[in-house]
């Protein structure tokens, strides 16, 4: 990545686009409105830390998926793919921009009971509608292709090898900051501690600096700390920080092939990378942590993790850990998705939040929507109304199925 930028002070007394967070989705937003013919307002991102090392952006997996059971989510992802494919052409074409290798190994979903069993055969007949390559695939059917797996009491499973897997999202995290600095993106390293509302608008920011800078539109783009930048313009949302345990491991009798993103039934998931190989999972009691807990515990990996990827691969039953850290999903405990858009009669407070763990591969979409919504006052590539935050205030959840 680029090295941090500690402009702390705003150049300007307003902005028509203040962002408050300048990670994944906040720099994704700053991009793609300044990238647009049709915008020639200022920007300014607000980040607190531009090292970045505590947000979900450094600790992420970096993964894509279409196996979604909400039209929305596959859609959303789907345009994902194409940007990550394509990274140079909506980069303008800069010879300097790199490409992008997208790893379609595919997630592959293990049910081991019939009641996941058939929500994954249900998922499939939405995916394949929205023309994703998810197939279900028998217990033999599995051992053919993929004949390291111990698959006793696995049902089916379910698997998608067309553009799902894993990309350098870093990548698009520096260009991003990068190309929207270009543009005339100002950056500064600042906290906002209050936003100022008037009526049914919000009208400007205060910085942790004393300054006061106003603003046409702010975007709330700040990771697990959204519900609290939401609660100064006077806004609840259902979104908290949980952990999630991420450990690289070295294999004494690696694979001859690649390991897809497997999802076992225990709640651990693992895949290649690279020359190692990458394991996840929430701990059991998955409930909200503090803003700065970031204490790895390690017997996650000792009475959780090992045991289920030992036990549904045997030849992993000599590894060694390489590494582990402790990331934290913004988790929206209402269900899960994604909130984007307007929040509710404050109409100029932009919400781009509660992501729980699908931020990176969602977003190309979201800052290109959220960017829409500035310019034109409407979606226009993809509609991500379903995720609006009208659902947020009736209680009335989106349900999505397929969550890791």
């Amino acid at each position: 990545m680029s090295t941090p930028h500690r402009k702390t002070t705003a150049e300007n007394a307003s902005y028509d686009v203040i962002i408050v967070g300048g990670a994944m989705l906040g720099s994704s937003t700053a991009w793609w409105l300044s990238d647009s013919k049709a915008f020639t307002g200022r920007i300014l991102v607000v980040e607190k830390d531009p090292t970045y090392e505590s947000s979900a952006t450094s600790r992420t997996n970096s993964c894509i998926r279409q196996q979604f059971s909400a039209d929305i989510n596959i859609r959303i992802s789907q345009f994902g793919a194409e940007f990550v494919k394509n990274f140079r052409s909506f980069m303008g074409g800069d010879p300097d921009v790199p490409d992008v290798p997208l790893q379609s190994f595919g997630y592959m979903y293990l049910a081991g009971d019939e009641a996941t069993a058939r929500v994954l055969r249900e998922c499939q007949k939405i995916q394949a509608a929205a023309g994703a390559g998810t197939r279900i695939m028998t217990p033999s059917q599995i051992a053919a292709e993929y004949p390291f797996y111990n698959l006793d009491g696995i049902i089916i499973g379910s698997h998608n090898p067309v553009d799902e897997g894993y990309f350098e999202g870093s990548t698009l995290f520096d260009w991003w900051k990068r190309k929207a600095r270009q543009n005339g993106v100002e950056y500064i390293t600042n906290e906002v501690v209050d936003i100022h509302r008037e009526g049914n608008r919000v009208t400007g920011v205060r910085l942790a600096s004393g300054e006061e800078i106003g603003a046409g539109y702010v975007v709330n783009a700040s990771g697990t700390r959204g519900a609290v930048t939401a609660a100064m313009a006077g806004v609840e949302i259902p979104v908290e920080p949980r952990r999630r345990f991420t450990f690289i491991f070295d294999a004494a009798e690696p694979l001859d092939q690649d390991l897809p993103l497997t999802i076992d039934p225990s709640g651990v998931h693992m895949r290649s990378d690279g020359r190692y190989y990458l394991a996840g999972c929430p701990p059991d009691e998955d409930s909200a942590v503090e803003f700065d807990d970031f204490d790895i515990d390690h017997n996650v990996w000792e009475d959780k993790a090992w045991p289920a990827i030992a036990n549904r691969i045997p030849l992993f039953e000599r590894i060694k850990l390489i590494n582990s850290w402790m990331g934290h999903y913004d988790f929206n405990t209402l269900d899960h998705n994604a909130i984007v858009g307007p929040a509710g009669e404050v109409e100029n407070f932009i919400l781009l939040n509660g992501f729980s763990g699908h931020g990176f591969q969602q977003s190309p979409a979201m800052g290109r929507g959220v960017a829409e919504l500035i310019i034109y006052g409407e979606y226009r590539s993809l509609d991500l109304g379903p995720l609006g935050f009208d659902r947020i205030a009736k209680r009335e959840p989106l349900l999505e199925k397929a969550i890791i």
